[in-house]
């Protein structure tokens, strides 16, 4: 008998098709935040319908307006990512308006800096339920209504912080929440594999936002950051979207348990 042949890919009239999201249902958990939004727009772009997720109704719903006047269908709609219940809730009523939940970009994240001999039990426990608790929900949640519609894609942002520490700055909440993300996720990626369901992660340096504006507005610290990164400036939130994009569509049917740095080549350099 012939030796069975490889599964073949699905051919593409286009590299465009390969990033198509049309139909697709893309639910972006802290969706307003400067990274949130602009990964939000990308997936507006690539035809995906999104519901921007975050604590603030109005500020979700003002995104959701943006995106649908530019002719994608997008919804706002509350959570407080501090809360099981609130993230169960806001997940469940979005599957059951939208009919399913395809994508799940997880943009949520806070950080209180405190040094090691300082940092106060509530202040850890504060970015802990942010940054890492709340993902294990909002995956949890998003998860179970892919696994009834046989696949999904997942992709959480995380940051360099994941994986380099940071020099005289109290940055342990971060440092290991973050670090904690990248190990939750590939813990997801491999119990969720064998239902169709990839799950990744992104993992930027400084992007220009307003958690990062203490350390731009400071010409000091500015100069520090451009002069530590090799591409010589500091991450843009659009220079995230690409990658996200990427994970998010059929390019990366193959690729799970994986995480991306998004850093200017710092992870590479030291």
């Amino acid at each position: 008998m012939p030796d069975p042949s490889p599964p073949q890919a699905t051919p593409l009239s286009s590299a465009a098709a390969t990033f198509d999201l049309r139909g697709k249902v893309a639910f972006v958990a802290g969706g307003y935040g400067a990274i949130g939004a602009a990964i939000a727009r990308g997936l507006a772009r690539c035809r995906a319908e999104v519901i921007v997720a975050g604590r603030d109704a109005g500020k979700s719903a003002s995104l959701a307006a943006e995106l649908g006047g530019d002719g994608a269908p997008a919804h706002g709609i509350a959570m407080d990512a501090r809360s099981v219940a609130s993230i169960r809730d806001a997940v469940d009523s979005s599957a059951r308006r939208r009919g399913r939940i395809d994508v799940l970009v997880n943009c949520i994240g806070i950080q209180r800096e405190e040094a090691l001999l300082e940092i106060t039990g509530e202040a850890f426990e504060e970015v802990y339920e942010v940054n890492l608790k709340a993902a294990m929900f909002i995956g949890q949640a998003v998860a179970r209504h892919q696994l009834a519609a046989g696949g999904g894609r997942q992709v959480h942002v995380l940051s360099v912080r994941a994986h380099l520490g940071l020099r005289d700055r109290g940055y342990s909440a971060y440092c290991s929440t973050k670090g904690g993300l990248a190990m939750l996720l590939k813990q997801h990626a491999m119990e969720l594999a064998r239902h169709g369901i990839t799950v990744n992660g992104v993992a930027p340096t400084v992007i220009r936002s307003e958690m990062a504006s203490h350390w731009l507005d400071n010409p000091v610290t500015r100069e520090q950051i451009t002069d530590r990164i090799p591409l010589g400036r500091v991450g843009e939130p659009d220079d995230v979207v690409g990658a996200t994009l990427l994970f998010c569509s059929a390019a990366a049917g193959f690729v799970t348990g994986q995480v991306l740095y998004i850093d200017g080549g710092i992870t590479a350099s030291q």
